[in-house]
This record gives structure tokens, sequence and C-alpha cells, in this order.
């Protein structure tokens, strides 16, 4: 068991007499017996069986509870229900009575719910202790011969079931009794005059009991000390304060002097002890008394500890007590000379300069927190205890405090201090944590980089950049800048594990030049990322590669059809597909590549935009312009039948300006008949000198359109490098008696 010293400091105000005396008022000649608060109330009992309840500002309700006294007494926790053991008739077992204090009677009285007789055998036993169990399911009163009466069920209800006798002979007068819920457990913990135990009730009539010291304790010595971090009985003797839980025997702390009672509230134990002192004493308190003169073998000493942060809050020596009450957040001392005092607790920002003072920085951290402190109060602790650790040369002590000021305190005050190269590792971890929250911005990035590198934290780097198992916690952008810089395949990595599409790509193809690893990498990126990675990228890529950036452009805007004509999955095939004309623009000064990709679409599907076909016309043109003799031909085969594909949704009247644009003419010459504008076939034919095609158009549409030799006539006739024959053949035709009428020759009525 752990022996634990205790430092000394002044965290409460003594007020006394604060009720201004209402109780001596109250209470007049008779004695006070006992006391104990709850349910925003005193309850003080006399000698005469009376019960007092008092409110904040002492007003009293009392009433008449027993005829003879009134031996104990406990407000059930959170209810308005108050529980007592008093005496109605001498040489009678006692009775317990529970009243609803919220309930009066006719008159203004508390209106008792049970009257149970406690009953051990034929003899009459003096109750000793009471505890009730928060939420008065469980009952237990101990007596002066070591027996415990253990009642179950609502205790707040007259029942008929039987109240449990625990008894071992070998255990003396119960002092003290709490209980203990853990759990689906219930644990009754007692002390008797020589024995520390308790007992497993978790199981109606399986009451187990297990032995925990030797050694007990007086009358108000024990209490069930409950906070946030556990639970313990504790136990007061004079050597010292014991703590004890179902495990065993836990710390102990060397608070030495007869004890009195014992009370415990939050995380404060409040100690009675008898003072043993002397008026000219050394261990004479500093602290505000309450005694009068020369009565100091008659005080008590008051001491409160922090049992958490294991220190003496405060001290002092008053008159004898009866009781130490907790109610609306403070401790209240009864006194036997019918008094109140109030302990006040100093607020937080009083204790800490005590604490700061003395270096306590680990207890004004736990204090602060336990009282709720706000974060920018908690973060000026943390910086000040950086500060001190800092000042003492541990340096990463200090920036373990420095790192819980993360997000209130401006990062540059520590950075500054840990720039010297013999502090890198510190300011590493520091800026890991800022990281790790979020707030670090590009410069705190690119120093966390430098870090690993100046360190030789190879291994570290590429943790912190190849995250995956945590969120991301750094400025990713930046650090690919920088990552990049140093090795571009770390950075490549990087950016493909968090998705950084377009860094891969850059960095594919600005520092490998690995441009069909950089296609292979598009074809397994979703539509709408390979896009974008297009937008930016495209125009390298068709440059570098254009035969495989086209061979995968077919395959990203087009699903292509088997023999079968069923369409066969692919990479690329359960993506939605691309639009076409949102890449036509990467091919300038491509149009063979442009062709190709715009003929595979066609050939694979028929319904695309009027956009696609007029490229597709333009391109064609412009490769058949470009063209060798014999490779013309095969363009302009493959335009025509473009061309008079009825399908085909090219715009035709912008076809007819490109043909006309690059004098193509196949393409004029089959516009104009698709649209039956034969004196425009013939007029093209006689400005280009085909003579020989004037003719044949004649004797193709002139049987639709007479009028074609007419004009052949006149056309021909004011040429005169055309051939002579021409002439006599449109003649000979025009010689024939169709045209001999004369409303058949233009200018001329009929």
């Amino acid at each position: 068991m752990a022996v634990h010293e205790l430092r000394r400091f002044n965290f409460f105000d003594l007020n006394a007499d604060c009720d201004s005396g209402a109780v001596r008022s109250l209470i007049k000649d008779g004695q006070l017996t006992l006391a104990t608060s709850g349910h925003g109330s005193f309850v003080l009992c006399d000698n005469e069986g009376s019960i007092h309840i008092l409110n904040r500002n002492f007003k009293a309700t009392s009433f008449r509870a027993y005829t003879i006294n009134v031996a104990l007494a406990e407000y059930v926790k959170h209810s308005p229900f108050l529980v007592t053991v008093g005496c109605d008739e001498a040489g009678v077992n006692h009775l317990l009575k529970v009243w609803n204090t919220d309930k009066l009677d006719k008159n203004g009285n508390p209106t008792c719910v049970r009257t149970t007789r406690l009953n051990l055998g034929q003899k009459t036993v003096q109750p000793t202790c009471l505890s009730v169990q928060e939420g008065s399911s469980l009952l237990a009163v101990g007596f002066e011969d070591g027996s415990i009466l253990l009642f179950r069920g609502d205790v707040t209800r007259d029942r008929s079931s039987k109240p449990k006798l625990l008894k071992d002979s070998g255990t003396n007068k119960i002092t003290g009794l709490a209980f203990r819920m853990s759990n689906k457990y219930s644990f009754l913990f007692a002390a008797s005059t020589n024995h520390i135990f308790f007992y497993d009730v978790s199981a109606k009539d399986k009451e187990i009991k297990i032995e925990l010291d030797n050694v007990g304790c007086q009358p108000g010595c024990s209490i069930m000390a409950e906070s946030p971090h556990g639970a313990n009985f504790v136990v007061g003797r004079s050597d010292a304060i014991y703590c004890y839980t179902t495990d065993g025997k836990g710390p102990c702390y060397a608070v030495e002097g007869e004890k009195v009672l014992i009370q415990w509230s939050k995380m404060y134990l409040v100690i009675v002890s008898k003072d043993e002192t002397k008026a000219s004493s050394s261990m004479k308190s500093t602290f505000t008394s309450v005694s009068e003169p020369n009565t100091t073998l008659e005080n008590h000493s008051i001491t409160i500890m922090d049992i958490q942060n294991k220190l003496i809050v405060f001290s002092t020596t008053m008159k004898p007590v009866l009781s130490v009450l907790v109610e609306w957040g403070s401790f209240y001392i009864v006194t036997k000379d019918l008094k109140i005092h109030h302990l006040a607790e100093k607020n937080v920002q009083s204790k800490l300069p005590l604490l700061f003072k003395k270096n306590l920085y680990d207890v004004a951290i736990r204090m602060a927190k336990s009282q709720h402190y706000d974060e920018e109060g908690l973060a000026d602790i943390f910086r000040q205890y950086g500060d001190h650790l800092y000042a003492k040369g541990d340096r990463f002590g200090a920036i373990e405090q420095y790192i819980k000021t993360i997000g209130k305190l401006e990062p540059s005050y520590i950075i500054r201090k840990f720039m010297e190269s013999t502090h890198m590792e510190q300011l590493m971890e520091y800026l890991q944590a800022l990281h790790r929250a979020g707030l670090a911005d590009g410069d705190h990035t690119t120093l966390l980089l430098n870090c690993y590198t100046k360190l030789g934290r190879t291994t570290d780097l590429k943790n912190f950049i190849m995250t995956k198992d945590r969120e991301l916690d750094f400025d990713i952008d930046i650090a690919l800048k920088v990552v990049r810089g140093v090795n571009p395949e770390d950075a490549l990595q990087l950016a493909k594990a968090h998705g950084k599409h377009l860094w891969v790509l850059r960095i594919l193809l600005e520092d490998q030049k690995k441009y069909r690893e950089a296609i292979s990498y598009l074809r397994t990126l979703e539509t709408s990322d390979a896009e974008q990675c297009l937008f930016n990228f495209g125009d390298i890529l068709i440059n570098k590669a254009p035969e495989d950036t086209t061979d995968f452009l077919k395959d990203f805007c087009v699903s292509v059809k088997n023999q079968e004509g069923s369409i066969p999955l692919n990479p690329m095939g359960a993506q939605r597909k691309a639009r076409p004309q949102d890449f036509l623009h990467l091919f300038l000064n491509k149009s063979e590549y442009l062709v190709t990709f715009l003929e595979h679409l066609i050939q694979n599907q028929t319904s695309w935009s009027t956009q696609i076909y007029n490229a597709l016309v333009e391109h064609y043109l412009v490769v058949w312009s470009r063209a060798g003799e014999g490779h013309r031909y095969q363009v302009e085969q493959r335009l025509m039948k473009l061309l008079q594909n009825p399908d085909a949704l090219f715009d035709k009247n912008q076809t007819f300006i490109l043909c006309q644009t690059y004098n193509f003419s196949p393409g004029i010459i089959l516009l104009y008949e698709e649209n039956k504008m034969y004196h425009q076939v013939l007029q093209y034919h006689m400005t280009q000198g085909n003579y020989k095609d004037v003719l044949a158009t004649c004797k193709r549409y002139g049987s639709q359109d007479p009028y074609l030799w007419i004009q052949a006539l006149w056309s021909i006739a004011r040429q005169p490098e055309a051939p002579a024959h021409l002439l006599s053949d449109i003649l000979a035709v025009i010689d024939r008696p169709f045209f001999q009428s004369p409303s058949h020759i233009p200018g001329i009525e009929p």
C-alpha cells in the first residue's frame, strides 16, 4: 500500500456562523444529536425525537418523528425520501421510518410512508449506522453487536419481505456502511471497530462476505468516495487515511490525528480530527480559526484533502464538530455549539497562481479540467508548463505540453524555440501533431518534410506521405510539390495513393516522359477524372504519343460492338462514355489522327451530333488537300462515301462551303446534284473549263430540264477556247423538233 505525502494549500474560505443563530434559536435548550443533508435541505435531529428540516435560507420545518430520540437519519440520494431510525419506547427495538418530505400531511409535516421494526431476535441492540442505496432498492442498518440488517426492495414502501440478517461472530460494533454499484453488481462495504469488509449483495440470499482488513475504525470515520476516476471505501484512522475497493487495499495518505469523522464530495475528503495541539504549538494553523481563546484542547481540526492531486487544500481548528454536510456543491460544518459554518471553495482563477508558484503545473491542469476550465485557459496553462520545462532543458517534456496548445496558441511561438538543428526532433513531433489536428498550412508541411529529410527519417517521410489508415492531415498538394522536387517517384506514388490524378499525369509527362504509362493510367480512371486529365494534358499526349492517345480516345468515347453485335466488357466499358466533341481541339495539326478517331466513332455508332460529322468532313478535306496522288484518291473515296450516306448528319451548307474552300469538285457537284441545281452544276463545269462534263451534264439531266442545253449553248458560244465539236453537238440536240417551238427559245413570245 503506497503512502503519499501531501503538500499544503489554502483553496477554501471559512464563513463562520453562516446560519446567523438560526440553529441555536431552533434547538434552544435541547441538544443536537445528529445532522444530515439532501434534497436541498439540512436535517437536524435533537434529543427529544424531533427532526428539523432547514432550507437554504435556514427556514425550518420541524416535526416530532419519535417519542424518545432519533438515532440515525439519511436521505435517499436524488429523492425526497428521508430514512430515519429512532426509538418510541424504552427497551424496545428501534423503528425504521421513511418520510416523504415533499408530501405534507394536514399539519404541514412530512408524510411517513413506511414504518418497520428492527428486530434482531429476542434482544434489543442499539443501531449504529445506516446506508441507503441510490435508487432505494437496498437498505442496510448496522448494529452495536456487529449485526447488519439488509432490506431488499423499494424501501419507500411497506413490504412484507423479511430483511436478511448478516452476522459474523468475529465482528465487533459496526461503525460505517456504504453501498457501491459496479456494472450489474451491488456491494455493501462495512467498517467495524476491528475489521473492514464487504458483502457481494447482488443476489438475494447469496450474500458473500470478503475480508479487506483486520483493522477497523471509529463511528463516522468511513465513507464511500465516488469520483469520475473510480470509487474507494475511505477509512480514517489515527495514523493515515486508507482506501479500499473490492480488489483489496488501495493507496493511503499520511494524515495523522485521531479521526472523529470524515466526509466526501466531488474530489475532496474532509477530515475532522481531535486537535491535540497546544495554543503555542508549532502546528498552529495559519488559516482562519473559529476557536475561542484557551479552548484548543476541546477543539477539532478540520482538514480538506484533494485525493486525486494529493494535496491538503485547507486546514483550520474550531469548536467540536457534530457533522459535516454536503449540499448545494459546498461543505457545511455543524458544530456542537449549535452553529453552521460554510466552507466556500475558491474559484479556479484564485487557485492556479498558488500552484504555478510551486511549479505544480500538472496539478493545475488536472484541477482546471475537473472544474471545466475553458479551452483557452487550459492552453495557457499548457504553455506555461511547456515554458517551465523548456527552461529546465526538458525539451521533450516541453514539446509534449506545447502540442496540447495546438488550435489556441500561434504555432510560430513554438516553432521559433525549436528551429535550432539540435531541436529538430522535437520540432518534428510538434509539426506532426499540428498536421494531425488539421491546422497545418503549406509552410508547416514544407518544414515537416524538411525535418524528415534532415533527420534522415526516410521511413517516417514515406509513412507521412503514404498515409492510408488515417484521415489525411496535411495539404497533399503542398506535400506533392515538395516531394516532387526531391524524388519524383515518391511524389508519383503519393499522388496515386491519394487519387491526385492531375499530379500523376504531370509527373509522368513532365518529369518522367512516360507517355504510354500516362495513357495506361488514364484507362484506370473514372470518366470524369479522365476528362479532367485530358483537358489539362491532352495536347501533350496527342503531340508525344498521337497513336496511343487516339486509341485511348476511341475506347473512351464509344463502346465497340463485336461480331455478334453485342458490346463486350472492357476496362472502360462499365463507365459513362465521354463526349468526343470535347476533345476535337486536341487534334490541332493532327488531322490524320482525328480522321482515324472520327471514322472509328461513326463505324461503331451513327447517332453522333452534327459537330462530329462536320469535323470529319473538314478534316477529310484537310488530309485530302495534303495527300499525295495515290493516297488522295483513297481519301476522296472515303469522303464521298460519307457525303453519300443518308444517315450522316453533317451540315450541307457548311459542307458546301468547305468543299468550295478546298476546291473539292466531287463534293461540290454532289451537293448541287442532290439539290437538283443542275444549272449550277453546268455553270461550275464551265467555270472550271470542264467542257466534256458540260456536255455530260446536259445529257444526264437535259431530259429533266431542257433549258440546260440552251444554257450550254449560250455559255459555249461565249467561250472561244471551247472545242468546236461541243457547239455542234449542242446545236444538234437543239435542232430537234422539241426546240423548234418559239416557246422553247428564250426571248421569243409564242
